[in-house]
């Protein structure tokens, strides 16, 4: 989306080249845009300005009320649903409860929205550990990997299944 005074600019810059003897499709294709995109903005009465952020955009008839999304979060912040993903709550309230109160993906969106979606529960926040290698030092896993297939075929255990770069291994 081009601001309304980039696209002001923009028709300014276009009509001083056509004033200095520039076809109109060379002066567009210099700034990146159609000869179509000039004519619309140069016919429309406020030049051009982008209306999207000023449409009108009504909730659909489907969306959840505030009522429907505090049952979600009371429902997620029950001592036995606290630690767990969407997916086995409703699963949980549908069989224990007969209770269908929306989809799996609307609970997503409702716990992204009120940002109690990336860590629930008491459980420890994890922890991402460096990768372990347990290759000869300067060899790639790769190609233990590969070492060590084509050891168990040698041996008639299997067959040779060549992952990558088998350093001469055959």
């Amino acid at each position: 989306m081009i601001s309304a005074p980039d696209r002001r600019e923009a028709m300014a810059l276009i009509e001083e080249a056509r004033a200095n003897g520039a076809h109109l499709a060379q002066a567009c294709e210099t700034l990146g845009l159609s000869r179509r995109t000039y004519q619309r903005w140069s016919q429309a009465p406020d030049g051009g300005e982008d209306q999207r952020p000023l449409a009108e955009r009504p909730t659909p008839a489907n969306a959840l009320t505030p009522e429907e999304e505090l049952a979600i979060l009371e429902v997620c912040h029950r001592p036995a649903f606290a630690s767990l993903p969407p997916e086995p709550i409703v699963a949980r309230l549908f069989d224990e409860e007969q209770r269908d109160i929306t989809s799996v993906s609307s609970f997503y969106r409702v716990l992204r929205r009120h940002g109690e979606l990336a860590h629930r529960g008491r459980a420890k926040v994890p922890v991402a550990l460096p990768p372990t290698t347990n290759n000869v030092p300067g060899e790639s896993a790769q190609s233990g990997v590969v070492v060590g297939l084509h050891l168990a075929a040698r041996a008639g255990q299997g067959a040779v299944f060549l992952l990558g770069d088998d350093r001469g291994y055959r």
